[in-house]
């Protein structure tokens, strides 16, 4: 994989990660909510990226997710891929995140986050490294370190993927 022209800064920050966070809709999935006639809410989930995951966790990089919902099928798929560290249901990530970076002990500048939206956007100016996807608002495109180039639930995340554990090899 190629890394971008700015490699350098990336580089740098990508190579002081010991944690990855990921918000889930429009980064793990597509963004939509399918709804069944009985009001079921179903999510789709690429098989990719979850491989990826399990390459960050090979790496040293431990994963956790913040999202301002908690579906079942986020907690299914976090308990299939070993995520133990789950922020759901979070009115305000960046207090979220915060709180469990003191609980923890963990320095924020240690951690990434990967979002699309603008309650990810002030938790962006609170990492060490910050991510997006194409199909991102502008204000987070243009506020990320790294913009991958799938769509999210089409294999960002394992691009991101691909790219921390290319640089902590």
């Amino acid at each position: 994989m190629k890394v971008s022209k700015h490699s350098n800064l990336i580089t740098q920050k990508i190579k002081k990660l010991s944690w990855m966070f990921f918000d889930i809709d429009g980064v793990f999935t597509d963004g939509g909510l399918y709804f069944s006639e009985n009001g079921e809410i179903f999510k789709k989930f690429n098989v990719l990226d979850g491989h990826g995951i399990k390459q960050l966790f090979n790496c040293g990089i431990n994963v956790g997710l913040i999202s301002g919902r908690g579906h079942a099928a986020t907690r299914l798929r976090a308990k299939e891929l070993g995520i133990k560290t789950l922020m759901l249901n979070v009115e305000n990530k960046v207090n979220a995140f915060e709180d469990w970076t003191k609980k923890n002990n963990i320095d924020p500048m240690q951690c990434g986050h990967m979002g699309d939206d603008i309650p990810d956007l002030e938790l962006f100016s609170k990492v060490g490294f910050s991510a997006s996807v194409p199909n991102a608002c502008d204000e987070i495109q243009l506020a990320a370190d790294w913009v991958s180039k799938r769509n999210g639930g089409n294999g960002a995340v394992r691009e991101l993927c691909d790219l921390i554990v290319e640089i902590h090899e």
